[in-house]
């Protein structure tokens, strides 16, 4: 295998397994962290050893973190700030806290020293905004109530890390000083002439230039780039960190109106630059170290996986929030995250931690990553078999989740799920004279159609206790929008089981589904996309005239 001691079959060679371990990786339903940090033990001195190109995957590799901290201080604009609101806030900071100390005697038990469990306590405490994104758009979740909560605290904890990381920077550069406490002066003092210079610019600069450059998408990107690894230069030099600077030049775009333009260009050049951050992290385990820290990484895996959901459960329980809620917010914190790896990863750089500790982090990574990738998949069936268990955590009367009103005892229909498609059949049915009980998760939406002076009441429509505070006995049909099969059969499953008799009208987005539903024994399958075609085309024809319908599949 000499030819692999080139350069660019190195990186062939790299890329092809990283691609087929991302193929399996999507066969086990895993992230690809998990399978890119494999790859890594493959490639790296303890497998094949064939990373011989050890500077360029470094560069790529921090190249990487700087994009991934730009992303994030991009997402941290002020408005989406204020909405996230007093739970985003106590849930994340609360999580970090008890994490962080728990770990901490938890790690001063297993015979760690100060400075290495205050690593492995700190590292524990953050999620994968990443993962938990990604998984709850696949379910399709990230709008639902406990998805909205859980990316309010995870941008929480994106916040915190940054802080942390900056913290560490400047303690480490103070600490290599004769004088530290005079360097960390000096320090601060930097640091606030940064962000008064990033703030400057921020408001009167780079609103109009990025107006200017907006006029070529590509120039757009590629000034974002070059902006993200500049500020990561300048805060590096200015004896900060890279990941500092990247994240002050994504927070000085944030207010700008391209952030999302940006931010979805450069979301696969992320992905991209970070499989190398994981494949030189995987390649520097020594298997040998990793055998010694089995049992410690079993006992914080398992505090990680029972302990982070925990406690949110416990504080959304005490905010007001109803079970199912707290524990489908709590799994998403079950697990530690891509920033973990790095805060370890910049301990080992300033010396403050040995390899070991950085490998038992690592280990704890895959243990929860990969294990909590599934508690999320099937939090629903999860939670219907212990919701009896969690009750503890809830309050007689979950407030949070109460509209103050009660449901309209008089409708002739309920219908779950108001937005664009669930809005229009409300609004068709109202004009023909019926009144309409909407259903939706998203207190928004609720106040929206109370303003209007339309009923509705806040409930998930995965919720099987939310029937029970329906008028079910006195409508004559259960309507449900929501997209997912699986939604609009809990819908049905429910109604069910509280004696409803009516009619019952789902929706389908495929004719499997359709098919599926028609025969859970639903009366009637609404097919929004087909029945549009089918309209469209008869008007196209000159056949028909568009009017408003429910159409469906009888």
């Amino acid at each position: 295998m000499d030819f692999l001691h080139t350069q660019f079959y190195q990186f062939a060679a790299i890329l092809a397994l990283a691609a087929s371990a991302g193929a399996i990786g999507l066969l086990l339903r895993q992230p690809l962290i998990v399978m890119f940090i494999a790859v890594g033990v493959v490639v790296g001195p303890a497998g094949l050893g064939i990373t011989q190109s050890g500077d360029a995957i470094d560069l790529l590799a921090r190249m990487g973190i700087a994009v991934l901290l730009f992303l994030v201080g991009l997402r941290l604009d002020v408005q989406v700030i204020r909405s996230l609101g007093p739970v985003a806030l106590a849930t994340g900071l609360g999580q970090v806290v008890f994490t962080s100390v728990v770990g901490f005697l938890l790690c001063l038990v297993l015979g760690m020293g100060a400075i290495s469990a205050v690593y492995v306590a700190v590292a524990l405490t953050f999620s994968s905004t990443i993962i938990i994104v990604k998984l709850l758009s696949d379910k399709r979740e990230i709008d639902a109530l406990h998805g909205r909560i859980a990316v309010g605290f995870l941008i929480v904890q994106d916040i915190v890390v940054v802080l942390v990381m900056i913290a560490l920077s400047a303690f480490g550069a103070a600490g290599q000083m004769n004088n530290p406490a005079i360097t960390g002066l000096l320090i601060v003092g930097k640091g606030i002439l940064f962000l008064a210079v990033a703030g400057l610019l921020m408001r009167y600069v780079l609103p109009s230039l990025t107006r200017w450059l907006a006029r070529s998408p590509e120039l757009l990107i590629l000034f974002a780039v070059a902006w993200a690894m500049l500020m990561a230069s300048v805060g590096d030099v200015l004896g900060f960190s890279k990941e500092v600077g990247a994240f002050l030049a994504g927070v000085s775009l944030a207010s700008t109106p391209f952030r999302e333009a940006i931010s979805g260009r450069l979301v696969s050049l992320r992905d991209f630059l970070l499989l190398f951050f994981f494949i030189e992290l995987g390649s520097g385990i020594d298997l040998a170290l990793i055998g010694g820290q089995v049992l410690p990484a079993i006992v914080l895996s398992l505090f990680v996986l029972i302990g982070n959901p925990l406690i949110v459960i416990v504080i959304m329980g005490y905010m007001g929030y109803r079970k199912r809620t707290g524990f489908l917010a709590g799994l998403t914190v079950a697990q530690i995250s891509e920033f973990s790896l790095i805060l370890g990863a910049l301990g080992v750089s300033l010396g403050h931690i040995a390899p070991e500790t950085m490998g038992l982090i690592t280990l704890v990574g895959l243990v929860t990553i990969g294990l909590s990738t599934y508690l999320i998949l099937y939090s629903h069936p999860i939670y219907e078999r212990i919701a009896g268990w969690l009750s503890v955590f809830e309050r007689h009367v979950p407030h949070r989740e109460q509209q103050g009103e009660s449901a309209p005892v008089d409708v002739d229909y309920i219908l779950f799920g108001l937005g664009r498609f669930g809005s229009n059949i409300g609004r068709a049915l109202r004009h023909r004279g019926k009144s309409v009980l909407g259903v939706d998760f998203d207190p928004e939406v609720i106040a929206a159609w109370h303003k209007l002076g339309h009923p509705a009441q806040y409930g998930d429509a995965e919720d099987p206790e939310l029937a029970a505070s329906l008028p079910l006995a006195r409508v004559g049909w259960v309507v449900c929008t929501a997209p997912r099969r699986e939604t609009n059969l809990s819908v049905l499953r429910a109604v069910r089981e509280h004696g409803y008799t009516g009619k019952l009208a789902l929706t389908a987005h495929h004719i499997r589904d359709a098919e599926a539903l028609k025969a859970a024994g639903t009366d009637l399958v609404l097919l929004p996309f087909a029945d549009a075609a089918e309209e469209a085309a008869d008007v196209l024809m000159g056949g028909t005239t568009i009017q408003p319908s429910l159409g469906g599949l009888p």
